[in-house]
């Protein structure tokens, strides 16, 4: 397999990128000079130095001093009495952006295909169940933010089931998201208003 095979090949791995989008990507970086590709090599390389998992909400944080929880999560600031589960870091991205949200948050990793047989090997199920049994005395709220699609819908309904057994009010967002809505690309008038109107 050629230099230019292989790159494609691992490009196909990003999520949503296929084949032809793929060799665009490759023959993008043939045209840059010597010194862009090297810059991309050298943060590919170096991305996880400084890049840490949150042991608490699983979220990707960056960090120079070490520790082991992200500015969220020991944020004292931070209203303790609400947790909002989201599918991924990008989802937790954007919807801090928007300013309207201020309890904790819980990475799941993904969401679980309609069809699995296996729901458990999609999310951080164990993860999560541990958390909300230590911090139950505290958490008053479950937000499930998950995407209006299909998978979102599956996980949705899924976590409900695992969550029942513990006595907290468990909410989802309400429908100012349209169907087939990635959580990642909401805007804050459309999420403000789901949040809103979660039930």
């Amino acid at each position: 397999m050629n230099s230019i095979d292989k790159l494609s090949e691992l490009f196909e791995k990003f999520p949503g990128v296929g084949k032809r989008q793929a060799k665009r990507f490759v023959y993008f970086l043939l045209r840059k000079n010597s010194g862009y590709t090297k810059d991309l090599s050298d943060a590919i390389l170096n991305i996880k130095k400084n890049i840490r998992l949150c042991e608490e909400s699983f979220q990707f944080f960056y960090t120079e001093r070490g520790g082991n929880l992200s500015p969220i999560a020991s944020n004292p600031n931070r209203d303790d009495s609400k947790l909002m589960i989201v599918e991924k870091d990008s989802d937790l991205e954007n919807i801090e952006k928007m300013g309207v949200y201020d309890g904790k948050y819980f990475v799941l990793g993904g969401s679980i295909p309609v069809l699995s047989k296996t729901p458990n090997e999609f999310i951080r199920e164990t993860e999560l169940l541990r958390l909300i049994e230590k911090k139950k005395d505290k958490i008053k709220e479950i937000v499930l933010a998950m995407s209006v699609n299909p998978q979102g819908e599956n996980t949705l309904e899924y976590l409900r089931k695992i969550l029942e057994n513990f006595n907290i009010k468990i909410s989802i967002l309400g429908r100012g998201l349209s169907t087939g809505t990635e959580l990642e690309y909401s805007d804050k008038d459309t999420f403000m208003s789901a949040f809103e109107n979660r039930r």
